[in-house]
């Protein structure tokens, strides 16, 4: 089966990536997408980060209505921070009978070639980018790039966060069961008390 991998903090997961997830699905580029939540990205502080199982509970919410889609900690057994790299190797040996195509927009794309043996994964692994305004699409790495142009909303994890800080609704940003997990459990309303 051709998995599609969707890397990211997902602090929280919201609708924009979900949008973006059944848009590549429908292009039928991957069979199935796995939302592989990072404990911590080298590339992001992990000031404003929930904590990863919290973050994880989320996308289970967001995605259990839907067999296409599936939540992932595999990434919580490896060493942090994570490397994509070591986390394709361990998907590869775990699973020999999927393949793998990598999930970005092409803001994350420009900065591929940062990544730690970012030349070994385009070598193995093609790269399905949705295009971000602003941020051209220029392949250094001469990867096996496909490129969709997806329905973007301007939703942001950050702006979700703010609007829980601030008290105000998250409602259609977040899917429902996801707003009434955040609602519940308080999260993002701890970093008031400093």
């Amino acid at each position: 089966m051709n998995i599609g991998l969707y890397f990211g903090s997902f602090n929280p997961v919201h609708i924009g990536h979900l949008i973006i997830a059944n848009h590549i699905l429908n292009e039928q580029t991957v069979e199935k997408i796995w939302f592989i939540v990072s404990p911590l990205n080298p590339f992001k502080s992990s000031a404003n980060l929930m904590n990863e199982y919290e973050r994880l509970h989320l996308v289970q919410k967001a995605t259990e209505n839907d067999p296409r889609l599936k939540a992932s900690d595999i990434e919580f057994s490896l060493p942090k921070p994570s490397y994509t790299v070591h986390t394709l190797a361990y998907l590869e040996e775990k699973y020999p009978m999927h393949s793998f195509s990598l999930i970005m927009g092409s803001d994350g794309f420009q900065n591929l070639d940062k990544w730690k043996n970012a030349d070994v994964i385009v070598q193995k692994y093609p790269v399905i980018i949705y295009k971000r305004p602003g941020f051209e699409i220029q392949n250094k790495l001469n990867a096996k790039i496909t490129i969709l142009t997806a329905p973007l909303l301007e939703i942001s994890s950050t702006h979700i966060r703010e609007l829980i800080k601030c008290g105000k609704s998250i409602k259609y940003l977040v899917p429902a069961s996801v707003e009434e997990e955040i609602l519940a459990s308080g999260f993002f309303k701890k970093s008031q008390r400093k």
